[in-house]
């Protein structure tokens, strides 16, 4: 064991004293200056002690005692190299910088972060990382997701979702904020907190999304794998991400006395937040039945029975049967009787036609056909389009 000890200790000497510093291509001096101000920033000293308590730093101490005073300790060649550099990263004007690191995706943040404090304090602020959690989870998160968030972070004083074990991929970079070092247990007194993303961050909160352990409100188009039952509808669900196949897993509450429903690979083009901040077991007040009229594209709440939450379903709102549905002679929009018309479904269904008041629409329906609740009125071609591409191939009966 000795032995071995004194070879690596004569191998190290020999690649120590071997480090000549040369001249590097003009391409390659960010990277350098990067680099040098990592290290300059990074402490030696709980290494320095680690090694000093081994067999190996007493022999280390030996040769290195002996080698010329002429010979410049390695911070001295850093500092050296510095100067000559003339300007490095950090110098750079902070309007500059900014626009540099907004450019970043999430995985070169990351890598940035590790670099020196002064990086890790920039790339960890939320203004960067609010335009991260738009462009990949604005179209699915909503408040009522943020307010999951809230409440989850207020119950726990740490992140938890770092210091995880081994992670991939992206959750690997941030896990590993700081880089592997040889001597692991040097860091010991270092505080994870430091090296962590603060758990109200945006930085914290994408990663919790990004990770999958963390469960958040959005809804469903088709749930159940495009069960037919279920055709032409968006449900309440708490989502989980799966950074490996980018997919969600979905959970869905009890229907009566069914159990809780978990469909797995539900893929992005299915889901959205939820239009309007009402829980699916409450009703929906409708604020736009008096300005419906035929053709107008809706969603209802409906449901099975009481015991059921809500769902929203497609429909349009339809002329009277008293009305030929010339647009000259229509006036069905003066009428207190609404119309509303689910053509997902063939002519002469129960589920096809329906009629609420303006007026006193409160829920409306029975245990046979179910019960219809509050509507809204689609006002953008985006939601009108994002429902016609569910159109089922065949007529529902």
């Amino acid at each position: 064991m000795l032995f071995f000890l004194i070879t690596c200790s004569f191998s190290f000497i020999f690649f120590y004293r071997s480090l000549v510093l040369k001249p590097l291509p003009s391409w390659a001096c960010e990277m350098r200056l990067v680099s040098l101000w990592f290290w300059k920033g990074f402490s030696f000293l709980p290494i320095i002690k680690s090694i000093r308590n081994t067999i190996l730093g007493v022999i280390f101490s030996f040769f290195t005692s002996r080698m010329p005073c002429k010979k410049k300790s390695f911070s001295s060649k850093v500092e050296t190299i510095d100067r000559k550099s003339g300007m490095s990263v950090l110098d750079l004007p902070d309007l500059v910088l900014e626009c540099i690191l907004e450019k970043l995706p999430p995985e070169e943040l990351c890598r940035m972060a590790s670099v020196c404090a002064s990086l890790r304090d920039k790339c960890m602020s939320d203004y960067l990382w609010e335009k991260h959690i738009k462009d990949k989870w604005a179209r699915i998160i909503g408040p009522a997701a943020y307010r999951e968030w809230q409440w989850y972070i207020a119950s726990r004083k740490d992140s938890i979702f770092f210091n995880q074990g081994k992670q991939k991929g992206l959750m690997g970079y941030l896990t590993h904020l700081w880089p592997v070092v040889l001597i692991r247990s040097s860091f010991s007194s270092i505080s994870k907190k430091k090296n962590s993303p603060p758990a109200d961050s945006l930085m914290s909160w994408y990663f919790a999304l990004e990770s999958g352990k963390f469960w958040f409100p959005a809804q469903v188009y088709n749930r159940e794998n495009g069960h037919v039952g279920f055709m032409l509808s968006c449900y309440d669900a708490e989502l989980s991400y799966d950074l490996r196949t980018d997919t969600f897993q979905a959970r869905y509450p009890p229907h009566g006395r069914r159990a809780i429903t978990i469909e797995t690979g539900v893929t992005w083009d299915r889901l959205r937040a939820p239009p309007v901040d009402t829980s699916p077991h409450d009703l929906h007040i409708s604020n736009c039945l008096t300005e419906l009229q035929p053709g107008d594209h809706i969603e209802i709440q409906w449901r099975r029975n009481k015991e059921f939450p809500y769902g929203w379903w497609y429909g349009v709102v339809g002329h009277l049967e008293t009305c030929v549905g010339n647009a000259n002679y229509c006036r069905c929009h003066d009428s207190d009787t609404l119309v509303l018309e689910f053509n997902q479904y063939t002519p002469g269904s129960r589920w096809r036609r329906t009629t609420v008041s303006r007026k006193n629409h409160r829920e409306e329906g029975n245990e046979a056909d179910g019960f219809y609740g509050g509507i809204r009125k689609l006002r953008t071609n985006e939601e009108i389009s994002m429902w016609k591409k569910l159109w089922p191939s065949e007529v529902l009966e």
